[in-house]
């Protein structure tokens, strides 16, 4: 199992910009792959981008492919979200997922789940 706790998320406004950063600890960072999710009031959890066990490959939702980012960094047991040009519609709360399957071409969310953090963009 994997403990994972996410930060950074909070209030912002429209085309600003937000870093989530999730934290792992137990089984060995660096041979899973991990993703964020988000889950806003009312619709399902969604995928939002995925990275790889080595950082070579990452995915993106169409909602989000050119404004944000997915990095790693296995030296320090994190994954980060970069959130620029961001919307109203990007309102979420943000999880961090990890032990998922890396299809290569697409990530399947595993069974390691954070607590989530708020991001909430104002109009």
């Amino acid at each position: 199992q994997v403990h994972l706790v996410e930060s950074g998320g909070g209030l912002v406004q429209a085309g600003g910009s937000l870093r989530l950063s999730c934290a792992a600890s137990g089984r060995a960072f660096s041979a899973y792959a991990l993703g964020w999710f988000r889950q806003a009031p009312g619709k399902e959890r969604e995928f939002v981008a995925a990275i790889s066990w080595s950082g070579s490959r990452t995915y993106y939702s169409d909602s989000v492919k050119g404004r944000f980012t997915i990095s790693r960094d296995n030296a320090e047991n994190m994954v980060y979200l970069q959130m620029d040009s961001l919307k109203p519609e990007d309102t979420a709360v943000y999880y961090c997922n990890a032990e998922g399957t890396d299809s290569g071409s697409y990530y399947y969310a595993g069974g390691s789940w954070g607590q989530g953090t708020q991001v909430t963009v104002s109009s």
